[in-house]
C-alpha cells in the first residue's frame, strides 16, 4: 500500500486550493512537471490561450508521469474566460517585470498563481491590469534572464503553501 504522506507532517492544506494557471505555455515536460506538481499540492491547473502544445504530447504525458489522472486540468480559451470560470480569490501574476518579490505577497487560500509562456512571459496588458499582483522571484544575478517555468512554479507554490501554514 502507498504512503500517505499527508498523515505524518502537520501540514495543512488550503480549502479552497491554490490554483496554478499557465498563459500560453510551449515546452510540454514544463507542463508535464507542472502537472505532476499540481497532483501533488492538489492544486487545480489552468491552461489558458492556445498551446506550444497538443495535450496528448507524448513529452507531456511522460513528464508528468502517471499522475494525471491525479490532476484537475482546465483548458480555458482566454484570461477572461479563466477568472469567469474558475473565480480566483485573487490573481498574483508572475514576471520578471515586477518590482516586488514574492516573499512580499501574502497568499490566501483560493489564490490563483499565473506565469506566462517560456518565451515571452505574460503580456503588458495583463500586467498593466493587475499592477498591485505582478511579483516576481528573486535572482542574485543579472546573467540569468529567467527560471525555467516548472522551477518557478515550483518555489512560488511552496512559499504560498508554507505561508499558509500560519
Amino acid at each position: 500500500m502507498p504512503h500517505d504522506r499527508r498523515v505524518d507532517l502537520p501540514f495543512v492544506w488550503p480549502d479552497p486550493p491554490l490554483q496554478v494557471a499557465l498563459v500560453e505555455p510551449e515546452i510540454p515536460p514544463n507542463t508535464g512537471n507542472i502537472a505532476r506538481l499540481c497532483a501533488a499540492v492538489g492544486a487545480p491547473l489552468h491552461l489558458i490561450g492556445p498551446l506550444g502544445f497538443r495535450l496528448h504530447d507524448r513529452a507531456l504525458r511522460r513528464a508528468g508521469v502517471d499522475y494525471w489522472d491525479a490532476v484537475n486540468v482546465t483548458r480555458h480559451a482566454v484570461f477572461a474566460d479563466y477568472l469567469r470560470d474558475a473565480a480566483p480569490s485573487r490573481v498574483w501574476l508572475f514576471s520578471t517585470r515586477g518590482e516586488r518579490s514574492h516573499f512580499d505577497a501574502r497568499y490566501a487560500p483560493g489564490d490563483a498563481l499565473v506565469f506566462g509562456s517560456e518565451s515571452h512571459g505574460l503580456d503588458d496588458a495583463l500586467l498593466d491590469a493587475y499592477p498591485e499582483q505582478v511579483i516576481q522571484i528573486p535572482m542574485c544575478t543579472d546573467h540569468v534572464r529567467s527560471l525555467n517555468l516548472a522551477n518557478a512554479v515550483a518555489i512560488a507554490v511552496y512559499e504560498a503553501l508554507r505561508q499558509l501554514q500560519g
